[in-house]
Parts: C-alpha cells; structure tokens; sequence
C-alpha cells in the first residue's frame, strides 16, 4: 500500500511540473482582467489570442475598468489598458457608453468590442497578430455617421423608468408579501442634473396563531424631486425636496425642501478614480405625525441642516470608500446624528487581500418616535421604529489564492 501511495504521489508531483512547465512556455498575451461588473465567462470564451491570469503582477496587461452611470440609464466605461513587465511603456486609455436600450448580451458585446480594440497595440509590440484583424468604415460609412450624429435627439435628454414588483411567500401558519410601484424622470447634461421619483411600498405579513390571525402592515408613498447644476470643474449646487407618507416612522405626512453647496476637491470629471467631497444642506422640514411623539408633538415644523465630508479611490491595488457626516436641527442643537462609514479592499501583495468595511451613528434626533411606547407585537413584527442611540455594522475579510496563475479554461458545470 506504501508502495501504491508513493507511486501516486511521484504522479501528481510529475503532473504538477509538467503543468509548470506549459505555463511558463505559453506564449500569448497574458492579461489581469479587473472588472467586478463584466460577464467573465463570456469574454473569456470569445477572446482568443491571450491567456487570462489570476494576479496583476503576473500579466502583460491590466485591464482596469472604471464605470459611472449616464443620463441615458445606461452606464459610461473606462478601459485602462495598463502594461506591465516587458510593456511597462504602454499606457492609455479607451472609453465608450452603453444605454438603457442594450440588452446583457450588447453590453458584454460592446465590452468585449473594446477590449480587442485596446490590445491590439500589444498584440503588435508581442509579434503575436495570428488570427487578429482590424476593420474601418469606409468614407460613406463615415458620411452616414455624421449625419447620424446631426439628428437631434427627439427625447432632449430625459430618460424614464417604471416598475413593479412584487414578492411573496408563506406555509401553513404564515404568508408575507411586499409590493413596490415607482416611476422616476431623470435628466443629466454637463450643466444640469434633474431627478425626480414617486413611489409606493407595501409590506403585510399574517400570522396565525391559536385559532386567531395576527396581521402586520407598514406602507408607505414618496416623491423625490432633486436639480443639481454645475458652477464649475470644483463647485456645484443643488435643491433637494420631498413628501411622503410612512406608517413605520410614524408619518401621515412629511415634506422637506433643502438647498445645498457642494465642493469636490478634485475635478468632477476625475470622479470614476478619486473624489474627496465636501457639501451643507440647510433647509424646512414639515411633520404630521400619526401618533402624538416622545416630544408631545402632533405636528411642526423644523429647521435642519447637514455637512458631510467623505471620498472614495479606486486604484489598480484597490479601492477605499468613507464618508463622516453631522446632522442637526436648528430649534434644539442636542437633537443631531453623528455617522461615519468605511469601506475598503486593498491587494496587498501577489493573491492576498484585504477588505474591512463598517459604520457606526449616533443618534440623538428620532424626534418621530411615537410617545405610545411599543407592544412586544411592535417589536416582533418590526411594525415601527423604535428609540435606538446608536447603530452599526461591520464587516472584514481576507482572501488569499495560490496555485496556476492561468484561469483561461470556462466549465460552467454544475454552476461552480
């Protein structure tokens, strides 16, 4: 048995060098693919000529992704096509957009589009062109696309959402469902940013317990307005109101209406990399509250105001994220919050990373909260918001991977 052990062992160890030994023989474009949000499996199945590997310092090229929103509901990519070792001198980056027309399928096609486009240069610089091909309009193409471009656009730049869904489970003693409704309007230019959203909630939970039913029930409406315009590469300002109804915090009506300031270190248009931002909200807040407050309160009306400061970076070793903001009300100073937020992931060395995220509030304005005291039913149920000093969360992790550099092959079998 010793002897069969060994022979087994003398097998895998043989296998091992052999697979080594391919690895470093392989002669294609080694590439880091860093994207969080692309369809691996798919460019990994339709882009040939390249080897895929599993760590950045082991690729010829580092594909980092950086990606916003745009105001056609689509989203607007940055491809850093980033060389290393023998190409350390190639650098530059691609762009382009997608919108909300795009399927899953024209996104990843649109990705995958640029992709190829961006390492064509290495491909050249490696010698490595077997296969590859490059294709340009002709000149009456080219005309078409121009008078494409002179069509103006029959939408000016307003983009609209609606949706509906609903949610829904039970067993013998129990059902819930959870219903939402919302349309939204948004418009985005260089100069303005307009947003607006309606929306209705339902949440109904029933329980049956000794021949009775126990129903629980939090609804709520909202409408969001928001028109943000720009000053400059640094400043811009904004007025942010809303109303709504929530039976969980204790509203049969609220409205609010703040104008805000807000300064960004860096320039706006570097936003996809680093931000560090600085901004004041002071405004009119109105409550009609359902149940008479711990304040003995009915309704009023309050003045409010908000600073925050915070920032966020993403680099080819990571990315960190962390905001610290102070809200207070005018009438009574000792009614404020306190709120600080991290969150970070950080390569620190070849496979190993390390990701910590977290917040913690202080709150001492829940000025909502109902002068009734909650039933242990309330509680239960979560039917509203209770008295609370303080919250957080936390969370931290370490990843560390090893073996084959190379992740080429795709076996979706099984889902693993």
């Amino acid at each position: 048995m010793s002897k069969s052990f060994f022979t087994l062992v003398l097998v895998c160890v043989l296998s091992s060098f052999q697979s080594y030994s391919q690895e470093t023989t392989n002669e294609d474009l080694k590439i880091y693919l860093d994207c969080r949000f692309c369809d691996n499996t798919f460019i990994k199945q339709n882009l040939g000529n390249v080897q895929f590997v599993r760590d950045q310092a082991q690729g010829d090229v580092h594909l980092f992704f950086l990606t916003q929103g745009n105001g056609s509901g689509g989203r607007h990519y940055d491809i850093d096509f980033i060389g290393k070792n023998d190409f350390e001198s190639i650098n530059y980056k691609l762009s382009f957009s997608t919108d909300s027309n795009m399927t899953g399928d024209d996104v990843r096609k649109r990705i995958l589009e640029n992709i190829k486009l961006g390492l064509v240069r290495f491909w050249i610089e490696k010698g490595s062109l077997e296969g590859i091909s490059v294709s340009a309009p002709t000149p009456e193409v080219e005309e078409a696309e121009e008078a494409k471009e002179e069509v103006k656009d029959p939408w000016n730049s307003w983009f609209f959402r609606l949706s509906a869904n609903g949610w829904f489970n039970g067993q013998e003693t129990n059902n819930s469902s959870n219903i939402n409704l919302n349309a939204s309007a948004r418009r985005v230019t260089e100069k303005n940013k307009f947003f607006m959203r309606i929306g209705f909630n339902e949440n109904k939970s029933t329980f049956s317990y000794d021949g009775s039913d126990i129903v629980s029930i939090n609804s709520g409406k909202s409408l969001y307005v928001n028109d943000v315009l720009s000053i400059n590469d640094h400043w811009s300002y904004g007025f942010f109101g809303g109303l709504g109804t929530s039976t969980f915090s204790n509203y049969s009506l609220y409205w609010n209406f703040k104008p805000a300031l807000e300064y960004n270190f860096f320039k706006y248009n570097e936003s996809a990399k680093k931000q560090l931002v600085l901004s004041y909200s002071n405004g009119i807040r109105y409550n009609d509250y359902m149940v008479r407050t711990v304040f003995l309160k009915d309704s009023e009306y309050l003045w409010e105001h908000s600073i925050s400061f915070g920032g966020s970076v993403r680099q080819e070793w990571g990315d960190v994220n962390g905001e610290v903001s102070f809200d207070q009300y005018l009438h009574d100073t000792s009614l404020n919050s306190l709120n600080f937020n991290l969150r970070t992931n950080i390569r620190l060395f070849k496979g190993f990373n390390f990701n910590i995220g977290g917040g913690y509030s202080i709150t001492r304005n829940q000025i909502n909260i109902s002068s009734g005291g909650a039933s242990l039913e309330d509680i239960l149920l979560q039917q509203q918001q209770l008295q609370s000093g303080y919250n957080y969360y936390f969370n931290v992790g370490i990843s560390y991977s090893f073996g084959s550099i190379y992740n080429t092959v795709v076996n979706p079998r099984f889902n693993f």
